[in-house]
C-alpha cells in the first residue's frame, strides 16, 4: 500500500502517515526501485491502534513505548492501565479549570454587555478586560462575605 493508500482507508491524512513513519510508530518497507515507502496489512492494523490510543489520550511518545513493549513480546496492558490512572485525576482537574474559565467568561460577558466600547488612552488599553476583577496574587486571599464593603 502507498501512502494515499493506507492514509484513505485510515481516514487520516498522508502528512500523519509519514508523521507517524517518522516517529517510527510505523515500519514501512522501501520499494527497492524506486526507494518508496510501502505498507502492508500490519501497518494498517497498527496505525487503526494508534488512532485507538490517540482517541484515549495517549501521547505519540507514549504509544511509542505501547508498541515497543507489544514488539518485544511484552504486554504492554500494565503500563497502559497505569498511565491511564495516573492521567485521569489530571484531565479532571483540567476540566474543572475549563468549566471555572467557561463560568468567567459567561461573567464577562454579562458584565460587558452594556458597556460602550473605549479606545486606548494612554491609561487604558481595554476597558472591558481592566473591568473585569484582577486575579488573587501569591498571599492575598478573597475577603470573607462579612469584610466586603
Amino acid at each position: 500500500m502507498k501512502v494515499s493508500d493506507l492514509a484513505r482507508r485510515t481516514g487520516v491524512t498522508g502528512e500523519t502517515v509519514r508523521h507517524y513513519t517518522r516517529e517510527g510508530l510505523l515500519h514501512p518497507k522501501r520499494q527497492p526501485d524506486n526507494g518508496y515507502h510501502r505498507y502492508d496489512t500490519a501497518d494498517l492494523e497498527r496505525l487503526r491502534f494508534i488512532q485507538r490510543a490517540r482517541t484515549l489520550g495517549f501521547s505519540v511518545a507514549e504509544i511509542r513505548d505501547i508498541l515497543a513493549h507489544a514488539d518485544h513480546g511484552d504486554s504492554p496492558c500494565p503500563m497502559v492501565r497505569d498511565l491511564m490512572a495516573s492521567r485521569l485525576p489530571e484531565i479532571r482537574a483540567r476540566i474543572r479549570e475549563l468549566e471555572a474559565l467557561a463560568t468567567r467568561m459567561e461573567q464577562a460577558l454579562d458584565a460587558w454587555a452594556d458597556m460602550p466600547d473605549g479606545t486606548p488612552d494612554g491609561h487604558s488599553l481595554c476597558r472591558l478586560i481592566e473591568s473585569f476583577p484582577a486575579p488573587l496574587t501569591a498571599g492575598e486571599r478573597q475577603p470573607a462575605a462579612e469584610e466586603t464593603p
